[in-house]
């Protein structure tokens, strides 16, 4: 006996972790090579906080990704649970994900407007599976 397929929510769910990941690591590593290893191997209680460009945008694109993350895994595993994989809310998964691939890029790089389409597009998402799974 095989197991049904997997549903492709689940596996943007699975892809959304390792986005995550990388951003913790992205995040990590600019501040890293600011503060220097002994800091981050260290407790950190000194208080000190990177000043630089690229570190304050990943920890700001970090944050940015835990605003919304929740409610994405909520949809996810809501959409599979009660079976309304597919369709509008595939679309909207789809959309969440991608523009936030595409916004950590464009957050690091210093892109203006263009990084605020993206993010809206995910929140666009994140409506369009909350419309599946409620009507």
């Amino acid at each position: 006996m095989t197991a049904p397929p997997v549903p492709t929510e689940l596996l943007l769910l699975a892809a959304s972790v390792v986005l995550l990941v990388v951003q913790i690591f992205v995040q990590s590593g600019t501040m890293t090579k600011e503060l220097g290893g002994d800091w981050n191997a260290g407790p950190r209680d000194d208080g000190r906080k990177p000043t630089g460009v690229l570190a304050g945008r990943a920890e700001r694109a970090l944050k940015n990704y835990l605003e919304t993350y929740p409610a994405f895994v909520a949809l996810a595993l809501a959409l599979a649970v009660t079976g309304r994989t597919g369709g509008l809310g595939l679309v909207g998964a789809h959309l969440w994900f991608w523009a936030r691939v595409v916004y950590v890029p464009l957050y690091l790089a210093g892109v203006p407007k263009v990084r605020s389409v993206a993010w809206l597009a995910a929140l666009v998402g994140l409506g369009l599976m909350l419309a599946a799974l409620v009507f």
